[in-house]
């Protein structure tokens, strides 16, 4: 028996491959499908079954494409109602893999048709769980996603949650190897641990969820306190898995598809499209297509644009850099957003060579704000998430969190200028970007951001919640 867990860092996503006696199941797949086929046709084995945790909300699986690809069924567990064929299991069922058995252990409480599979190897010994998002390492899935689809509050899911662990996992052997669906950094858990893999005995001392003298009170305060909105583009995410989507291969042909200047230009204009430019902070402050946003692949890519563009639907045309057209198509496939109309064949050097209008974003260095903060504290804008705001800030600025700069708008200078600043200069060049396209002009990135700015002489701050005895 083999498991090899396939994680995919940009996505704090983990899919499975497990192999016993010439069959393969595949859990969770990712949306390209072909390293999975592959990986079968090199080991000589049939992928025999599909599973699937839970409906997804933070990404796409493969399952619809890979069943259509290799003629394996899909598995949900109970409660499961998507509309295309599958098997919707019982608790309790048992799968024959090779000499090796997954069992069904329906966990609902994430979501009502969650479900962990526990792998029995040839001896007929629990040997490993797949977990899904009911339980992560150091967390447990939050119970906020599925609760208007399910007419539950999240403290009903949450409840449910607590009897899941404490029934289904919790009375499982120490010696059990756990294998969550995310690892820190996802947008399904708030405390995940930066380990993607561990024993349920290690889980059930340091995992706070699993407490055993937790009451369930306890739990659905502890498990809802602090949970911060969904990404918009999650319900539909969920939609996709749900219903279906087309082959990532059909995404691929049109998202592949090289355009001129002009081309380009009436995509955007014609088309109502998007311009997506991927490539690294610095080359897009140096020079990029007016009204573009930037989102680089260096960084947390797909879900930044799914917690800002929002609508998997929305036409899209590419800016990237040269021999990296197909990986950000991918990506983007990942978490739903197909309607990528092309990209920019020649990158910016064509466009620039062309003769069109380019823009830029000024920058300052942490040492030079410095410098001048007497005079400019009222302009320095902070786009970290409010956990990093409120443990250390530079003082007097204001914080304006980058997947609420929408909102933030007005608190903008009209005339003036703008300093802003994240951690480390990506988030930044994001809201940079955001502003301009916006109309807010005169925005200067803050180059190597807080990181940067608490090595300097700047007055810092830390947001301390007072107490009350009322």
């Amino acid at each position: 028996m083999k498991i090899e867990q396939i994680y995919t860092g940009c996505l704090a996503q983990g899919a499975y491959y497990i192999v016993s006696d010439g069959e393969a199941a595949i859990i969770d797949p990712l949306r390209e499908v072909q390293p999975y086929i592959d990986r079968a046709a090199k080991d000589g084995v049939i992928i025999k079954y599909i599973f699937e945790t839970h409906f997804h909300a933070d990404f796409v699986s493969g399952h619809v494409t890979l069943a259509e690809k290799t003629g394996a069924p899909i598995i949900y567990g109970p409660n499961a109602n998507p509309n295309f064929e599958a098997i919707i299991a019982e608790d309790g069922q048992l799968f024959q893999l090779g000499k090796a058995t997954i069992k069904v252990l329906h966990t609902p409480g994430h979501t009502m048709e969650s479900t962990t599979y526990l792998l029995q190897n040839e001896a007929g010994e629990d040997y490993a769980i797949f977990t899904g998002d009911t339980l992560f390492l150091g967390d447990v899935g939050r119970p906020d996603l599925a609760q208007k689809a399910a007419e539950l509050t999240q403290e009903d899911l949450a409840r449910t949650l607590y009897h899941s662990l404490r029934t289904k996992i919790m009375p499982l052997a120490d010696e059990v190897i756990v294998y969550p669906a995310h690892g820190a950094g996802s947008a399904c858990g708030k405390n995940m641990m930066k380990e993607t893999v561990d024993t349920l005995g290690n889980q059930k001392k340091m995992n706070y969820a699993l407490r055993a003298d937790m009451t369930e009170a306890e739990f659905v305060q502890e498990v809802t306190d602090g949970l911060e909105a969904p990404p918009a583009y999650f319900p539909l995410n969920v939609k996709l898995n749900k219903e279906g989507y087309q082959s990532i291969d059909k995404v691929l042909e049109k998202g592949l598809r090289g355009l001129s200047p002009e081309a380009f230009e009436v995509a955007a204009n014609e088309a109502g499209a998007l311009v997506l430019d991927v490539r690294h902070q610095n080359d897009f402050k140096a020079g990029h297509v007016p009204q573009s946003i930037f989102i680089g692949l260096n960084g947390g890519f797909a879900p930044w644009v799914g917690a800002l563009v929002k609508d998997v639907y929305q036409p899209l045309i590419l800016i990237t850099p040269e021999g990296q057209e197909e990986e950000a198509v991918t990506r983007l496939s990942r978490v739903g957003f197909d309607n990528i109309l092309g990209y920019l064949k020649g990158g910016i050097e064509a466009w620039k060579a062309s003769g069109k209008e380019i823009d830029t974003i000024d920058t300052i260095t942490a040492e030079a704000l410095a410098q001048e903060y007497e005079s400019i504290k009222g302009q320095l804008f902070d786009v970290r998430k409010p956990g990093e705001y409120n443990a250390s800030h530079i003082e007097g600025v204001h914080h304006t969190p980058l997947s609420e700069l929408n909102q933030h708008l007005a608190t903008y200078p009209e005339a003036g200028t703008a300093f802003v600043h994240c951690a480390g200069g990506y988030r930044s060049v994001i809201a940079a970007s955001i502003l301009k396209a916006r109309g807010i002009h005169n925005i200067v990135d803050i180059a190597g951001g807080y990181n940067a700015m608490k090595q300097t002489d700047l007055p810092q701050e830390d947001s301390v919640c007072s107490s009350s005895t009322s």
